[in-house]
């Protein structure tokens, strides 16, 4: 099994230095994330192109998502490789590849040739395979402008790659190619679209979550920083960062006028987060922040909030729209975690101001006891990405009952995702299984049979015993954890 990947655009416009090193690192991401699949995958690259061989031609769809998800790419090939003996062998190897699709179609061969051994130009070779497949395979037409059906060929010194798949990449700098960022995470729309911006454009992010008060909240944070990290991170490792803030509220709630509140709030968030930045190496800030989508975000309050801080702060989604920012999470997967994510907001000013006043938010700002910000920064919980869902586990560990073997009526429900769910169907032998993604869970709930005891599935374990736990909680006794 072999796939071409092509670089992006910028990439091939650097200076020869600088694109060998994105290339070094588009390799070094790309061998990371498939050798989870396959321990032997080679991944071998020069100045145009990087070649993928595996020997385990079962994993082809394993590899096209993967390959997917991998910021640096413009896109992959999967072809079928072979060696060059003459112009009617490729005409019997095109046949195995797209007879059948050629078939009652209008089609055009396209042929790329490198090398200086050939009696054939690049023309000669598409005329002599196209007209010998139309012949043979009941093709209607060749039409070079907007055939039905492509059949791309690269003919390389003897070798001959047949061209079967492709697929479009994520474009964008190769993961670690450019300086660390630490993303401020709510883990709502805004926060989970910037921090897959600034990750396609390169740049390691590291997650940092200010804790309000709320802690399903912040296993909420934890849970949708992971999926991003394990879709688009590359698998290059991060941290997570949680900051204990309820201290932090209370102050502001007791010592701040009311309009000044959501921006001094947003001040102490950039203090906190630029003395964090040093424990990641970070050299930027990252935020969700787009002009004027609340109060605490036109332009006088950002120059506001900024002046507490000398670090570089990026806002990726500074002049979106926020239908755009929707349509961009429902893309990358992130919509149902910000749909359902639990909120905690400790700080809702009931008149919050537009056009802050440095004198005012000073003179408010005397009135803090900022030893407990420095104590909220002293208590930060540092962690790697990795490890964060093991650390949302640790929090469920009630009397959920796991099965392995369901019996009797007992029903399975398959709750991850909907892109895993549909990439990886889960079939249990002589069982029934149900998909109701872990968001529909508690509205989808009542209408399930009472007597009958449901096990909810996520595939590790963690999101279904959280859920469970939920649902017992709420007085729910037909529910376990499916474990197989």
């Amino acid at each position: 099994m072999k796939f071409i990947v092509k670089f992006f655009a910028e990439i091939t416009v650097k200076s020869p230095p600088v694109r060998k090193a994105f290339i070094r690192q588009l390799r070094h991401n790309i061998k990371l994330v498939l050798k989870k699949h396959d321990i032997a995958v080679i991944v071998a690259g020069n100045w145009d192109f990087i070649e993928i061989h595996s020997n385990q031609d079962d994993l082809r769809e394993d590899f096209i998502q993967a390959l997917t998800n991998i910021a640096g790419i413009a896109h992959f090939q999967f072809v079928r490789e072979f060696p060059l003996i003459d112009l009617d062998g490729i005409v019997e190897e095109a046949i195995v590849s797209y007879g059948e699709e050629i078939k009652d179609a209008v089609f055009a061969v396209r042929v790329k040739r490198v090398g200086k051994h050939h009696a054939f130009t690049s023309v000669d070779a598409e005329r002599h395979i196209g007209g010998c497949l139309k012949a043979r395979c009941g093709a209607l037409a060749v039409r070079l402008k907007n055939p039905e059906v492509l059949v791309p060929i690269d003919i390389r010194d003897d070798r001959v790659w047949m061209i079967e798949q492709r697929v479009e990449g994520l474009g964008g700098y190769p993961l670690g190619s450019q300086d660390p960022v630490l993303s401020l995470m709510s883990g709502g729309y805004d926060s989970t679209v910037s921090s897959y911006m600034t990750m396609a454009r390169g740049l390691k992010t590291h997650f940092c979550f200010f804790n309000l008060g709320g802690d399903a909240h912040e296993i909420g944070v934890k849970q949708v920083s992971h999926f991003i990290w394990e879709k688009y991170g590359s698998a290059i490792n991060v941290k997570f960062i949680t900051v204990p803030f309820e201290a932090v509220v209370g102050e502001i709630l007791t010592k701040v006028d009311n309009a000044e509140m959501g921006v001094i709030l947003k001040r102490m968030m950039l203090r906190a987060a630029s003395q964090m930045m040093e424990q990641v190496g970070a050299k930027a800030l990252v935020t969700g922040e787009s002009v004027a989508q609340v109060s605490s975000q036109t332009l006088i309050n950002l120059k506001v909030i900024d002046q507490v801080t000398d670090e570089l702060v990026l806002r990726p989604l500074i002049t979106m729209n926020k239908q755009v920012i929707i349509d961009k999470a429902i893309d990358i997967g992130t919509a149902p975690f910000a749909a359902t994510m639990p909120e905690f907001c400790g700080v809702i000013s009931v008149k919050p101001t537009t056009r802050a006043k440095m004198h005012r938010v000073e003179k408010q700002e005397s009135n803090f006891d900022f030893d407990v910000l420095e104590q909220a920064v002293a208590n930060a919980k540092v962690m790697s990405i990795q490890n964060v869902m093991d650390d949302v586990a640790k929090q469920y560990q009630g009397e959920v009952p796991v099965v392995r073997m369901p019996v009797d009526d007992q029903v399975v429900i398959d709750i991850r995702h909907p892109d895993e769910a549909s990439n990886r169907p889960l079939k249990v032998s002589g069982r029934q299984v149900k998909v109701i993604p872990f968001f529909a869970l508690d509205t989808n709930w009542t209408d399930l049979d009472k007597d009958t005891m449901h096990l909810l599935y996520c595939g590790k374990g963690v999101m279904s015993r959280m859920h469970a736990s939920y649902l017992l909680g709420k007085g729910h006794e037909n529910v376990g954890i499916y474990l197989p």
